[in-house]
C-alpha cells in the first residue's frame, strides 16, 4: 500500500476501534476481546488489504508507552509486598510453561527440533502486560489478585525474551549454552533496571526545571522511548527498563509537577493508551489473513488441532502452578503460614485462569528470521507463528470472555482496603491542614477571617470523613450505589443549571468552564465520573 492508502486504512481501523469499543461497553465485556474478534471478522472481508505487522513496529512504537503506562499505574508498595508470588509466576511459571509446551510441540510436530520447540514455548509462555491491564481494569477483582497479575505481566516478558533469544540462537547457529543463557538473563535484567532508573532520574530532574505543562507532558511521552532505545543499545532488557522507569516516575511525579499538569497528562496518556491498545488488538485479529496465505490449506486443520493442544497445555500448566506456588513457600516456612495464610481456592482459580497472551507473544513470533545461518529456510517458521496466534486467540477470547462470568459465580470476597485507605488519607490530609492553620494563627497574616473559615472548612471535612467511616460499618453495597446515584442527580442538576445560565447570557463561557471543571473533579472523586447526563435529565433541565 502507498502512504495515502495506509493512512486511509488506519483511519478505517480507528473507526472500527471506536465502534467495537462502544459495542463492548454495551455488552459489558472487556473491549480488547471484541477488538480481536472484530479483527478476525475483518480479515475475511474480500478486498481489504492484507496487514502484515512488523515486529520492530510493535517493539518500538507500541510496547514502550504501554509498558510504561502499565508500570506507572502499578502500586510500588503493593508490588514489593507481593514480590514472592510475582517472581514465582514471572520466572518459575514462564520456565515451566516453556518446558511443557516444548515437550508437547516436539511430540505433535514431527521434525521440529528441541530448539524450535523451546522457542515456541518461550513465545507463548508469558501472559501479556497490555492484555492484563486492559482487561483487568474492567473487572472487579480483589486488589491482591490485580497486583500479582499486573506485576507478573510486567516482569515475565524479560524471562521469556531471554529464553527466546537463547533458543533462537540455537536454532540459527546450532549451539546452545545453558550457563551463558542464565548469565545473560541476570545481566540483561540488571542492566535494564539500571537504564530505567537512570532515565527516571533524568526525567524527574528535567521535569523539575520545566515550567510549562505541555513540555512536561511531552517529556513523559518521550521518556519510555528513550528508555527502550538505550536498553536495546546496551543489550539490556528494554522491557524492564520501561517498567522500572514507569515505577520510578510514579513515585516522584506528584511532587514535581503542578496539579494541572497531572490532570492533563492523565488525559493525554489515557487517550494514547486507548488508541494504541485498540489498534494493536484489532491488528492481532487481522493477522489471520497473512497466516492463511503462509500455510498450505492441507495443513490448516492439523495445525489448528496442534494449536489447541498447545493452548490447553499452557492453560493447564498455569492452573497447576498457581496453587503449587502458593502452597510450597508456606509448606517450607511456618512463619509465612502465620503471616500470610493460604489464599482461598476461588482466588487461586481466578489467578490461574487469568493468563491472557497478547502483543509480546505475537511480536516475538513474527520476529523469527526467514533463514538460518547457513541460508536455509528457518524450519517450521510459519507453523510456529500460526500456533502462537492460536494460543493468543484461545487465551484472549475463551479465558477473557469467561472471566466476568467466573468472577460473578465464584463470588469473590469484597476488598474494602482501597476505601479504607482513601478515608485514612483524607483524614490525615485534613488534619495536616488544621495543624498548619494552628501554626500560622499567631503569625502576622492579613486575613485572620479567612484562616478561621479554612479551619471550619477542614474541621467539617474531617468530621464528614469520621461519619463516613462509622456509617460504612453498617453500610451495604446497595446503599453505597444509591448514594452515588443520588449524588449523580444533584451534580447533574448543578451542571444543567450552570449551562442554562450560560445559554441565557447570565454568565460567560469562562465561568461555565471553571464551574464545570469543579463538578467534574467532584464526580471523579466519588467514583461516578463515567456517568453522563441522560435524555430524561436533559428534558427536565431548567
Amino acid at each position: 500500500m502507498d502512504n495515502l492508502h495506509q493512512l486511509e486504512f488506519i483511519i478505517l481501523l480507528l473507526m472500527a476501534v471506536l465502534a467495537l469499543t462502544t459495542v463492548a461497553r454495551k455488552l459489558t465485556i472487556p473491549y480488547p476481546i471484541l477488538l480481536v474478534i472484530g479483527g478476525l471478522i475483518l480479515s475475511f472481508i474480500p478486498g481489504l488489504p492484507s496487514v502484515r505487522l512488523d515486529p520492530d513496529l510493535i517493539f518500538l512504537v507500541f510496547l514502550p508507552p504501554l509498558l510504561w503506562a502499565a508500570a506507572y499505574f502499578t502500586s510500588w508498595r503493593d508490588f514489593r509486598a507481593n514480590v514472592r508470588p510475582i517472581i514465582l509466576l514471572a520466572v518459575g511459571l514462564v520456565m515451566a510453561t516453556a518446558a511443557a509446551v516444548a515437550s508437547v510441540a516436539h511430540a505433535v510436530l514431527p521434525g521440529l527440533g528441541w530448539a524450535g520447540a523451546i522457542m515456541l514455548g518461550a513465545i507463548v509462555s508469558p501472559p501479556d502486560a497490555v492484555s492484563a491491564t486492559a482487561i483487568m481494569k474492567q473487572l472487579y477483582l480483589p486488589r491482591r489478585i490485580v497486583t500479582i497479575l499486573e506485576g507478573e505481566s510486567l516482569v515475565n516478558d524479560a524471562t521469556a525474551l531471554v529464553l527466546y533469544r537463547a533458543a533462537l540462537l540455537a536454532a540459527v547457529s546450532g549451539t546452545f549454552d545453558f550457563s551463558h543463557t542464565v548469565m545473560d538473563f541476570f545481566l540483561a535484567a540488571s542492566m535494564g533496571i539500571a537504564v530505567g532508573v537512570v532515565v527516571g532520574i533524568v526525567s524527574c530532574r528535567v521535569l523539575g526545571l520545566t515550567g510549562d505543562s505541555f513540555s512536561e507532558i511531552a517529556i513523559t511521552l518521550l521518556a519510555p522511548y528513550i528508555a527502550w532505545v538505550l536498553a536495546e543499545q546496551a543489550q539490556a532488557s528494554a522491557v524492564l527498563a520501561c517498567v522500572t522507569g514507569g515505577l520510578y516516575i510514579r513515585q516522584h511525579f506528584s511532587a514535581i509537577v503542578a496539579p494541572i499538569t497531572r490532570i492533563q497528562a492523565r488525559a493525554v496518556w489515557e487517550l494514547l493508551v486507548f488508541i494504541l491498545n485498540g489498534l494493536i488488538f484489532i491488528l492481532i485479529g487481522l493477522q489471520l489473513d497473512p497466516l492463511r496465505e503462509a500455510i498450505p490449506s492441507s495443513q490448516l486443520s492439523s495445525l489448528t488441532v496442534n494449536g489447541i493442544l498447545v493452548s490447553a497445555t499452557a492453560i493447564a500448566v498455569r492452573l497447576v502452578w498457581v496453587p503449587f506456588a502458593a502452597w510450597l513457600p508456606r509448606c517450607l516456612s511456618a512463619s509465612l503460614r502465620t503471616q500470610d495464610p493460604m489464599p482461598s481456592w476461588p482466588n487461586l482459580f481466578i489467578l490461574g485462569w487469568s493468563g491472557m497472551r497478547g502483543v509480546v507473544s505475537l511480536a516475538a513470533a513474527l520476529a523469527l528470521p526467514l533463514t538460518t545461518a547457513t541460508g536455509t529456510p528457518f524450519p517450521f517458521r510459519a507453523e510456529i507463528i500460526l500456533i502462537a496466534f492460536m494460543v493468543i486467540m484461545v487465551t484472549l477470547v475463551v479465558q477473557g470472555l469467561s472471566l466476568p462470568l467466573l468472577i460473578h459465580r465464584l463470588d469473590l470476597s469484597d476488598d474494602t482496603s482501597i476505601e479504607h485507605e482513601e478515608r485514612l488519607a483524607r483524614e490525615h490530609a485534613a488534619t495536616a491542614a488544621l495543624e498548619l492553620l494552628d501554626a500560622v494563627t499567631n503569625e502576622d497574616w492579613p486575613v485572620p477571617d479567612h484562616i478561621e473559615q479554612l479551619r471550619i472548612h477542614y474541621g467539617q471535612r474531617l468530621q464528614r470523613n469520621v461519619d463516613v467511616e462509622a456509617a460504612n460499618t453498617e453500610c451495604t453495597k446497595v446503599v453505597t450505589e444509591a448514594f452515588r446515584r443520588l449524588r449523580h442527580e444533584t451534580l447533574t442538576a448543578e451542571r444543567l443549571t450552570v449551562i442554562s445560565l450560560r445559554n441565557n447570557g447570565v454568565i460567560s463561557d469562562e465561568i461555565l468552564h471553571r464551574l464545570e471543571y469543579e463538578l467534574d473533579v467532584e464526580a471523579l472523586r466519588i467514583g461516578i465520573g463515567e456517568l453522563r447526563v441522560s435524555p430524561e435529565q436533559h428534558a427536565k433541565k431548567p
